[in-house]
């Protein structure tokens, strides 16, 4: 069963969308495990220290960084956890950009935005707005302790959170040798040009993305199967569906008033971090003080039931 990475909230402007932040996409790999081809036996990665060949128990392995070749400047779980961001559940949408004025190879790793239960009015508000406006929303998110940007964008009935490259981890392809000017310098002649383009347009077709497979893992996969099955350990996997976050939030939200403020104050980023962390912090004790009333009521109903019967 697909679980949300995290479930917080989707804030632009004024705005708050309660949103689940949901994988979007599904590892096809197969996996393989290392064996002794003498017994079959799993072949354990072990940490070893270099010099002595000893292992290392994990209390004793620290982070380095290493600095020259062999030398090292220790980094304490302190000093990492100072440079690292405040882990909270939003997506803090700072600007609205020309969605075709991103590159392609700064887009990296997709994820789907699913609304809460009664939080579909700003979720649509929001998809139908960057759909009309060809614009995408850039923010930035922390998954787990790491901060990433990311652009969210409209797909079909779906908001997607793209997670975004920074400019400094994309190598510029002018760094390698390519071939520069004109196609005259190359000796390309205008009919190659024209034969090159009437090819294309021979083999141009509609974007059908389930025409193509991985044809290399079905084939291994038919391998593995029919070893499975001479084995007799051949085994059907069952697909899960998924279940949707309960969501105390409602869709009576005055949109119009927060849009009007949000437009007046000029508004491109959300409120200041700290009282959306404490708004954010605010909402989950309420949210777990209903749960724990909830538990107490049951176990209440529980023990007179029993006395009933008693």
């Amino acid at each position: 069963m697909a679980r949300p990475i995290w479930t917080g909230t989707l804030s632009f402007g004024l705005l708050n969308v309660p949103v689940s932040l949901m994988s979007g996409e599904r590892k096809t790999d197969l996996h393989f495990r290392m064996l002794d081809s003498r017994n079959n036996t799993p072949v354990r990665y072990e940490r070893v220290n270099a010099e002595t060949g000893e292992e290392v128990p994990w209390k004793d392995i620290v982070k380095a960084f290493e600095y020259d070749k062999g030398s090292y400047v220790v980094l304490e779980k302190s000093d990492i956890a100072s440079a690292a961001p405040e882990s909270h559940e939003t997506v803090e949408v700072e600007s609205f950009v020309d969605a075709a004025a991103i590159p392609l190879p700064y887009f990296d790793k997709p994820y789907v935005l699913v609304p809460a239960k009664k939080a579909e009015k700003g979720y649509v508000l929001l998809r139908e707005t960057l759909k009309q406006t060809g614009r995408a929303g850039i923010a930035r998110v922390v998954i787990r302790t790491r901060e990433y940007l990311a652009a969210v964008l409209p797909q079909d009935d779906a908001l997607m959170l793209l997670l975004l490259r920074y400019p400094q981890e994309l190598v510029d392809p002018a760094d390698y040798r390519l071939p520069e000017g004109s196609p005259s310098d190359y000796r390309i002649a205008g009919k190659e040009l024209e034969m090159a383009k009437q090819l294309i347009e021979s083999m141009a077709g509609e974007w059908k993305p389930n025409d193509y497979k991985n044809e290399f893992r079905t084939r291994l996969e038919a391998v593995i199967r029919k070893k499975m099955k001479s084995k007799g350990a051949l085994a059907e996997a069952e697909d899960a569906e998924y279940e949707a976050p309960e969501d105390t939030t409602t869709n009576v939200v005055d949109f119009m008033s927060l849009l009007e403020k949000s437009i007046a104050g000029k508004k491109r980023t959300p409120a200041k971090k700290s009282g959306g962390r404490k708004t954010a912090k605010k909402a989950a004790k309420k949210t777990a003080a209903k749960k724990a009333a909830k538990k107490t009521a049951r176990k209440g109903a529980k023990k007179t039931a029993a006395r009933k019967a008693g």
